[in-house]
């Protein structure tokens, strides 16, 4: 495996995929391109203007920028065995790596991380199963479910822990599974499983830690509370687990999970019940969840998230081909820049924003904010996997199949792995390898079959490979679900930044029939 190893740790290469014993360590975007910079060169002194060009390229910052960026590497990677620390400070000039520093050993290959391990981890890491909806009211479903996201979200900012995203954990919704076989599946060392039972003003929660090493119970509670204490419950539920599986850098960080809560728990409810249908890409969910995001802001008009959420929503309609790109732009530039200036530190606000920026072609600040989104919250599937696509829009494919595969192994068992499978395939389509780009496309559309964005790049791709029986069928799809799409539209309003792309990409759809 091409990469790096020192201590117990293993940079692959391929993957762009920080291993600590085995396990994905959450390194941030910025701390990665760093900590490259200085294997590359271990016991050389790097200069702070060569490593501020490794880690942002083409982009002036200040200094403080990368003290803080080494600051956080250092933290998350802790001292060597001799005791020391890995990276050294020289007065006045810069940095050096001080470990040494030799080839993988053991056999990490790109497919394997991003399929999942074979063993559980041994570090720290988690899944969080949904929690089991015991109310007798069914349609409070929305209410378990979000639940669990805040407490994976809050759990997700801390560095050292590896959090699976939601929606792999929500694949064995459902099922009687053992947690030995969940931490299997997902390559984790924790898994926290649990049950809410709402009547009325009040909640019953019962939450339970196991070690999926063994089986082994280290930790369960039942909490009862009133509905007006729901947050502090779900800080309490988060602080317990991260006192339970790290117990001394809980110490140090433990309030690092807590963030702005909403003043309203309706409106809460209405951010909850949108989550589920913001990302189907169908347009009658697209119009739903906005509905009740903006109900949401109504309620609360300092309520971060559901302002990131209309974000992303808003331009999303101009993804999926129902309006014109300049038609949402503003309002939805508005709304992530809104969620930004209520609460900097949540990822979502970033990651929205760095959504609208990539739709525009406005590749840098596109990457900027998606960085930052993934700085906050280094297990944020998402965030890697938009940022995968913005490099392939922004014509940087070999970055931007990096940024997939860590999502993919961050969210192995992905029920909206649509996004990823068509962040990959216009990774491959800017790298020239149209069958490639129309498989992954294909997959794509299995999953979600609303999703017109693949269906008009499987046609692309299609046509570009020869493949016309796909690429017309394709073709017929996409027409079906945009009715507007044409050669103008795809110059005017998709999001690849080169235009020799979009000519290759407008080439292969009229091979697919487009006129």
């Amino acid at each position: 495996m091409p990469g790096f190893a020192f201590g117990p740790y293993v940079l692959d290469s391929e993957t762009g995929t920080l291993l600590r014993e085995g396990v994905p360590v959450p390194v941030g975007y910025r701390g990665l391109l760093l900590l490259k910079a200085f294997l590359n060169r271990p016991g050389e002194v790097l200069t702070k203007s060569s490593l501020m060009d490794a880690a942002w390229p083409g982009v002036t910052v200040e200094e403080t920028n990368l003290s803080v960026q080494i600051a956080t590497l250092r933290k998350l990677l802790g001292s060597q065995p001799t005791g020391g620390e890995w990276i050294t400070t020289i007065p006045r000039v810069g940095y050096r790596f001080a470990g040494s520093v030799g080839q993988p050993t053991h056999d990490v290959s790109g497919n394997a991380i991003a399929a999942g391990s074979k063993e559980p981890g041994s570090g720290p890491s988690i899944a969080v199963l949904p929690f089991v909806d015991l109310s007798e009211d069914r349609d409070q479903e929305f209410f378990a479910d979000g639940i669990v996201e805040d407490i994976i979200a809050g759990l997700s900012r801390l560095r050292w822990l590896f959090v699976i995203a939601r929606n792999s954990s929500y694949a064995y919704k459902g099922k009687a599974i053992d947690a030995r076989q969940v931490a299997l599946d997902l390559g984790v060392h924790y898994v926290l499983e649990g049950s809410i039972r709402r009547v009325g003003q009040r909640v019953r929660v019962t939450a339970e830690l196991v070690d999926g090493l063994n089986g082994r119970q280290i930790w369960t509670d039942r909490y009862d509370r009133e509905l007006t204490d729901l947050f502090a419950l779900q800080d309490e539920i988060t602080a317990s687990v991260v006192a339970s599986i790290e117990p001394h850098i809980f110490a140090a960080e433990g309030a690092s999970y807590r963030r702005k809560v909403p003043s309203s728990l309706d409106a809460w409810g209405r951010v909850m019940r949108a989550m589920p249908t913001v990302w189907t890409w169908a347009a009658p969910d697209n119009d739903a969840a906005l509905q009740d995001l903006n109900q949401a802001v109504a309620i609360d008009p300092g309520y971060a998230h559901a302002y990131s959420l209309i974000a992303w929503t808003t331009v999303s309609r101009a993804h999926i081909g129902r309006v014109r790109l300049p038609e949402v732009l503003e309002p939805a530039m508005a709304a992530a820049r809104k969620a930004i200036d209520l609460d900097g530190e949540d990822p979502w606000g970033h990651l929205a924003l760095g959504y609208v920026h990539m739709l525009a072609r406005r590749f840098r600040p596109a990457v900027e904010e998606l960085s930052q989104s993934i700085d906050l919250n280094p297990s944020f599937a998402l965030a890697h996997g938009i940022l995968g696509a913005s490099f392939g829009f922004g014509g940087e494919p070999e970055e931007g199949l990096q940024q997939v595969r860590i999502a993919l192994r961050l969210s192995p068992r992905d029920v909206h792995q649509a996004v990823f499978l068509s962040a990959e395939a216009i990774c491959h389509f800017v790298a020239r390898r149209y069958r490639e780009s129309a498989a992954l496309n294909r997959r794509a559309v299995q999953l979600r079959p609303r999703f017109v964005s693949a269906w008009r790049s499987l046609a692309a791709a299609a046509g570009l490979a020869g493949d016309m029986e796909t690429a017309s069928a394709a073709l017929a799809e996409a027409r079906s679900l945009h009715v507007d799409l044409s050669a103008e539209w795809i110059e005017n309003n998709y999001a690849l930044v080169k235009p020799e792309d979009r000519a290759l990409y407008i080439e292969g759809l009229r091979k697919a029939g487009l006129s």
